[in-house]
């Protein structure tokens, strides 16, 4: 029996290690754990590199994990690291703190690449640190960038070797490992959120920044903030920057429009069809839920920034007139058509404006979701009750062997009933009258309320 790589399993002396996703840290003098590159000022070396922390207290942003009450530092101090997957933007120190997490746990860093590798590549990785640890006793920090680029099976064949403590596996991601990574990999890891860096964190690594060069930035202090909002949370993309801000001269002070002229401003994170796409839909749907026109716009904007298609945006706004608004507002709907329209007979920019119009009128209509949880009702209803007949009287009779069995029988025809509405049941003889729709008093459905009461109690008067 062979596993993905095709590899036998190994005898039972490995057993010794402990089993599962944890591998306790050796009790035995601690061996010399890889150390960071030093630091040594060069013209071709990145500013990001040189200022790459050599230690977990210099990682900047992420106190939630090494903090005094991190996750991270709790779990090193148990003297134990599980496997672990980091996810997080680019630039906020996954590669960082794996390293570092290394170095602490006194375990070898090996470091692959799913952009770049493939079965070979992870054979052998597997097999040396196998070696490693049958000829040393020393465990492998296997780091593996970008992990959610392995397909399934790739992402199986880690398992056996997580299992055995062959390696600790501390996978990167920028993508959600719901989405990303298989069940049984999630399984015998611990997920762990890295935050984009914060404006203090930011800040932080600009001084940081300047003391390595040895002056400051010319920079006012608008154009200072808004190069830390440039970095959109990114701190390898920020020291790039300040790269790009070194050789200019210390006078005059450049201002915010002077930067941009200097710098490219950076296209937002925005994928269409991972995590950030259903991210910013479900922002948008829930700001027109709560009725916020400020805060559809911006994240329509938003939408539309990273690249979205407007035709999605004008579906899910469809989907939220009659899903949210519904008989609150009737109009809000028939907008919705209409601004789809608009933008598919215009196009780009200009239909925009009509999507745009159809936000702020979503979001300042009365909200009413009875349509939608009446809908819901009335499907469960449906397949709780399966074939129940309708009744006779409002069944067509166009035949006389339909007419001797009483189909049409009894039946009142509405319009020529007071107000048009005759009171008779419509249900299955079978079964009890439900209420599946029940209009709020917002809007339009506040009238529909009045008529449905009225008509609920000529109904009862009829029936008793």
């Amino acid at each position: 029996m062979t596993d993905l790589f095709g590899n036998a399993p190994r005898p039972e002396k490995v057993s010794s290690q402990p089993s599962g996703h944890k591998r306790a840290m050796p009790d035995r003098p601690p061996m010399e754990a890889p150390r960071m590159p030093q630091r040594t000022p060069s013209v071709t070396q990145p500013l990001a590199d040189r200022l790459r922390p050599q230690t977990l207290e210099e990682v900047q942003g992420q106190e939630h994990l090494l903090g005094a009450e991190g996750s991270l530092t709790r779990m090193l101090e148990r003297g134990t690291l599980s496997s672990l997957i980091l996810w997080g933007s680019p630039g906020c120190g996954k590669t960082t703190v794996a390293r570092l997490l290394a170095g602490k746990a006194n375990l070898y860093f090996s470091q692959i690449s799913a952009v770049f590798s493939g079965v070979s590549d992870l054979r052998k990785a597997f097999d040396e640190a196998s070696r490693r640890q049958e000829a040393t006793g020393r465990g492998t920090l296997l780091f593996v960038d970008e992990i959610h680029r392995f397909n399934r099976a790739q992402q199986d064949g880690f398992l056996p070797y997580v299992e055995r403590g062959t390696v600790v596996l501390v996978g990167a991601t920028t993508e959600n490992p719901s989405f990303s990574l298989n069940s049984a990999l999630l399984s015998r890891c611990q997920v762990l959120i890295l935050n984009r860096l914060d404006d203090a964190s930011l800040e932080n690594l600009l001084e940081r920044a300047e003391a390595e060069i040895g002056h400051t930035l010319p920079l006012d202090d608008k154009a200072r903030a808004t190069l830390r909002m440039m970095a959109d949370g990114d701190g390898r993309y920020l020291l790039n920057m300040v790269e790009q801000l070194v050789p200019l001269p210390m006078e005059p002070l450049l201002t915010p429009s002077d930067l941009s002229k200097v710098l490219a401003r950076r296209a937002a994170l925005y994928d269409k069809d991972q995590d950030e796409h259903y991210n910013l839909i479900s922002a948008l749907h829930k700001s027109l839920r709560g009725s916020d026109p400020d805060a559809g716009l911006y994240w329509f904007a938003r939408m539309l920034e990273g690249g979205e298609d407007p035709r999605y945006i004008a579906r899910r706004l469809t989907r939220f007139a009659a899903e949210d608004v519904g008989q609150a507002d009737p109009t809000a709907l028939r907008l919705a058509i209409a601004a789809w329209q608009t933008y598919e007979r215009l196009g780009s920019p200009e239909g925009e404006l009509a999507l745009a119009q159809l936000v702020v009128h979503l979001a300042t209509a009365p909200k009413s979701n009875a349509v939608y949880a009446a809908y819901k009702a009335a499907r469960k209803l449906a397949r709780a009750t399966g074939s129940l007949m309708p009744p006779a009287h409002i069944l067509n009779a166009p035949t006389e062997l339909m007419q001797n069995i009483g189909y049409g029988r009894g039946y009142e025809y509405d319009h020529d009933q007071e107000d048009a509405f005759s009171g008779q049941n419509y249900f299955p003889d079978e079964m009890e009258r439900p209420v599946l729709y029940e209009p709020t008093e917002r809007g339009y459905e506040g009238r529909l309320r009045k008529t449905l009461d009225m008509r609920a109690s000529k109904r009862a008067s009829r029936q008793s």
